[in-house]
């Protein structure tokens, strides 16, 4: 059976990597997403990074089982033409800077009353109200302004640091994607659509505040300079490589002390509880990080994982690929690209038991599904031929 979306139209007009990575779940899971790129200026990620002009990783990445429309929604048969779109769409997605999709005339308001029960996203940096909503906004600026850059350097006293990888942008786009199908569930039950407004900013705070916010959580008794329990991270260098070992509750710490050899931690009052061991953090760090010097990595992991203590190696992201737990669920995939050739991917991460997803195919060459999809909407190939002439269209 096809993907649990099946049936729903998406236009997408987004670009970079949030926006590109929501739709490309939401056409993971089956829906008809119709990605739309001017063409003059397609989406920025297709001259980006490795990989061949058009066709860069970071596109591809972000934009498979999608369908590839160009049209140039400055002009005035492009403004047509994608509003003939959203009449059979169920769901409009773009990420322009406030005040810009009203400008070009595809803003909610105008949008609804081609398709009253829309489902309009507005994805944004910084939502559209405030002091910083119509500047422009990258992941880095999102991490130091939403505090994530103080959460990861470990203390609101030592110097900040950002995540190497771009957390609040594919945050945003997971954000979003629920967004979607709640809304579109929404509208099953009342037959309504709605404006879905979701922010870089908003959607950082809120994953922040679930673990990261505790010392904001009870008004009038804040901590007013957070920091961890400990700077030292919970990666252990062993004799070889590196390991990563935790001991959460009383039952691991007291399997690690025996598997260690340090039975004499076990009546050390510093670490007789939970609360006690988060007390003295880097005090219990330091012993277990002196501990695992004095064995391979492969040593600590059998003898570990026999006493019941959770640990892993620290894999580069080339081993990763060929980790036995990694290939037993298949989620890296390879399958062949008629541009791009040969290419490997992480499948999508939620499974379906009864509508199972797939990749029907790779991301699309700019402009390969222009003439298919406008056909769809009513265009003749004589129509569409003579936009192709005036520039408002890209044919592939």
């Amino acid at each position: 059976m096809p993907g649990p979306l099946t049936g729903y139209r998406v236009i997408d007009v987004t670009g970079v990597i949030a926006g590109p990575f929501a739709t490309m779940i939401l056409a993971d899971q089956g829906a008809d997403v119709i990605k739309i790129e001017a063409p003059k200026r397609p989406d920025h990620t297709r001259n980006a990074g490795p990989g061949e002009p058009g066709m860069r990783a970071s596109y591809l990445n972000n934009n498979r089982n999608k369908r590839s429309v160009v049209i140039d929604l400055k002009s005035k048969e492009g403004l047509e033409a994608i509003k003939k779109l959203v009449a059979t769409a169920d769901v409009f997605i773009q990420n322009f800077r406030p005040g810009v999709v009203d400008r070009l005339g595809i803003g909610e308001a105008e949008l609804r009353k081609i398709k009253p029960d829309l489902i309009y996203v507005s994805m944004s940096g910084w939502g559209e109200n405030g002091p910083l909503a119509h500047k422009p906004v990258y992941d880095p600026i999102i991490q130091a302004l939403s505090g994530l850059a103080s959460v990861q350097g470990g203390s609101d006293t030592v110097r900040p640091r950002l995540i190497r990888t771009i957390v609040p942008d594919k945050l945003t786009a997971v954000t979003a994607a629920q967004a979607v199908t709640a809304a579109l569930a929404g509208r099953a039950k009342t037959g309504e659509g709605q404006h879905v407004k979701v922010s870089m900013l908003d959607s950082v705070i809120a994953f922040l505040w679930s673990s990261d916010m505790n010392g904001q959580t009870f008004v009038g008794e804040e901590i007013t300079q957070a920091r961890a329990a400990t700077f030292i991270d919970l990666i252990y260098e062993t004799k070889t490589d590196y390991i990563s070992v935790s001991t959460m509750t009383n039952v691991q710490w007291a399997a690690f002390c025996k598997a260690s050899g340090r039975e004499q931690l076990l009546d050390d009052p510093r670490f007789a509880s939970p609360s006690l061991r988060d007390q003295n953090a880097n005090e219990r760090l330091e012993l277990i990080q002196e501990a695992l010097l004095e064995r391979t990595a492969a040593e600590w992991l059998e003898i570990l994982d026999k006493a019941g203590v959770p640990s892993s190696p620290v894999l580069t992201r080339a081993q990763m690929i060929n980790h036995p737990q990694v290939e037993a669920s298949a989620m890296v995939i390879e399958y062949d690209h008629p541009e791009a050739g040969r290419l490997r991917q992480s499948r999508p991460a939620a499974k379906f038991e009864s509508t199972p997803t797939e990749i029907k195919h790779g991301a699309p060459a700019l402009g390969t599904h222009t003439r298919e999809v406008l056909a769809e909407v009513g265009y003749s190939d004589t129509e569409i031929d003579a936009l192709t002439e005036a520039g408002v269209l890209l044919v592939r």
